[in-house]
């Protein structure tokens, strides 16, 4: 009995040819998942999660890092300037605690030393309410320390009278150890100083 060759090689063939499937098609599955890999790692690096004043968590697509710090420094000091600025008889407290957390021992010395001017017992005596209209901050955030001028509008309400002030405050901002919920933002304020106050002259009639 002869021995059927030809129906051998057509066996060896297709064997061949389904190993070489099974071998490209592994390939094929290993490439798809290392590319699938490298595309989820770039999307998390590019995400970032910053907590809110209010405590709720925001995720942040990022173009790079410096903007995310940008953000960051500037909300730190609208946040800042907020708590030790725009006070009244009845928060003044608990915001200048507020505002403390958010500073080094040079946000510290100048609130002692406006307790010790009167500052605050003014506040309760006349029963004023200081507002916060407006905060503008330039940073320079290309080396720590950043340096920061930041301009407040605020208004002093004196029942009959309401005047309105521009103080310019400077200073810097180093990295710390987020905190919550006392330093969301993880940056503490040094050197931290009023620099100029001055009175403005109808300011809402300027604004319309």
């Amino acid at each position: 009995m002869k021995t059927p060759y030809k129906n051998i090689y057509n066996i060896l063939k297709l064997n061949r040819f389904i190993v070489l499937t099974v071998v490209i098609g592994a390939v094929l599955t290993c490439i798809i998942s290392v590319l699938m890999v490298i595309k989820l790692h770039k999307e998390t690096v590019n995400n970032a999660f910053v907590v809110n004043t209010d405590g709720s968590v925001i995720p942040l697509k990022l173009v790079s890092q410096k903007e995310n710090l940008k953000v960051e420094v500037l909300a730190q000091l609208e946040l800042f300037h907020t708590y030790f600025y725009n006070i009244d008889a009845s928060n003044y407290e608990k915001n200048l605690e507020k505002a403390l957390w958010l500073g080094n021992s040079s946000v510290d010395a100048l609130y002692r030393q406006k307790k010790a001017d009167g500052v605050y017992n003014r506040l309760l005596q006349y029963s004023l309410i200081q507002k916060v209209l407006n905060i503008e901050s330039k940073v320079d955030i290309q080396n720590e320390p950043y340096k920061f001028e930041t301009k407040t509008i605020f208004e002093i309400n004196r029942g009959t009278i309401t005047d309105t002030y521009e103080l310019t405050t400077t200073g810097n901002l180093i990295h710390v150890d987020r905190n919550f919920p006392n330093n969301t933002h993880g940056l503490l304020i040094t050197n931290f100083f009023e620099s100029t106050l001055r009175k403005l002259e109808n300011y809402e009639s300027r604004k319309k």
